[in-house]
């Protein structure tokens, strides 16, 4: 009964609706935007491409694991009732599983390709030191894993080495989204962040302040989009950032009235939303 518990313990540690998200839009880009192999086949035939949905599949599990492993405080007053850590695993399993996984999804990277198994092993690290450092300073946290997000996407095509430019257009779309996200996540978790010494924005810039560093950020977000979109002149992708503006823009209006807990647990499910919304619409190109 005991060893069941463990391994559902360890399948809600690893955020498997977060990993289903990374995957879907890793083949989402593969099958819309990359198309064909290097050898020429359909791209959804490469092997390859499933080794690298793998490989960055277990590094964002190690991820979401060494994560919880450092905040376990941090959680138990800022969500009591989702703690795993001391309950359904021990610390020390956690730190075993975040070594094999990490050894793991590394080694399926490299033998994918040296490049994407040496980007795999930096963006490994670097889950690993915002976990143990970063998260707890201003923005560097924030920035980040969102530039880990935007990677997810854009090895892709670095990997493919086709459509680069329309892959790093969707890799700057999911950055911004998740780096607004990652703040949105801090101001609602401020209460325990503040407990245990952590420097992140609500804490240091206070709350309204770092709401207009989100709506600084969604300017610069707006701005990079229409300066790649313009550059592609992809009509699809004008008509789909139209649309997608109105939905953006009341995602920023939300933000502007939130001011409680609940109402920023809704934003960052919406910025979810959103981030599904980019990835669908890789089948409009």
């Amino acid at each position: 009964m005991a060893q069941s518990f463990s391994f559902w313990s360890l399948f809600k540690i690893s955020r498997p609706a977060n990993l289903i998200i990374v995957a879907f839009a890793q083949l989402m880009t593969a099958y819309f935007l990359v198309e064909t192999s290097r050898q020429g086949l359909p791209v959804l035939q490469d092997i390859n491409l499933y080794l690298l949905v793998l490989s960055t599949v277990i590094i964002t599990a190690s991820g979401y694991m060494i994560n919880d492993y450092y905040d376990v405080k941090i959680d138990y007053i800022n969500k009591p009732n989702e703690v795993i850590i001391g309950k359904g695993m021990k610390r020390r399993m956690v730190i075993f599983f975040h070594t094999v996984l990490n050894f793991t999804g590394i080694g399926i990277a490299w033998y994918v390709s040296p490049r994407v198994g040496v980007i795999t092993f930096v963006s490994a690290f670097l889950l690993w030191l915002y976990s143990n450092q970063l998260k707890r300073l201003p923005f560097i946290g924030n920035f980040v894993v969102a530039l880990l997000t935007g990677v997810a996407i854009w090895i892709v095509g670095y990997y493919y080495q086709q459509s680069e430019l329309l892959v790093l257009t969707y890799a700057i779309f999911a950055f911004f989204i998740n780096l607004i996200r990652e703040i949105i996540k801090d101001i609602e978790d401020r209460q325990g962040d503040r407990k245990h010494g952590c420097k992140t924005l609500p804490i240091v810039l206070g709350f309204r302040n770092t709401k207009r560093v989100i709506f600084v950020i969604a300017v610069a977000f707006v701005c990079a989009i229409l300066t790649v979109t313009f550059k592609i002149n992809n009509a699809s992708l004008f008509y789909y950032f139209g649309g997608l503006s109105f939905l953006f823009f009341l995602f920023m209006y939300k933000i502007y009235i939130a001011d409680r807990k609940e109402h920023f647990t809704q934003l960052s499910i919406l910025s979810k939303l959103l981030m599904l919304t980019g990835i669908i619409s890789m089948g409009l190109l």
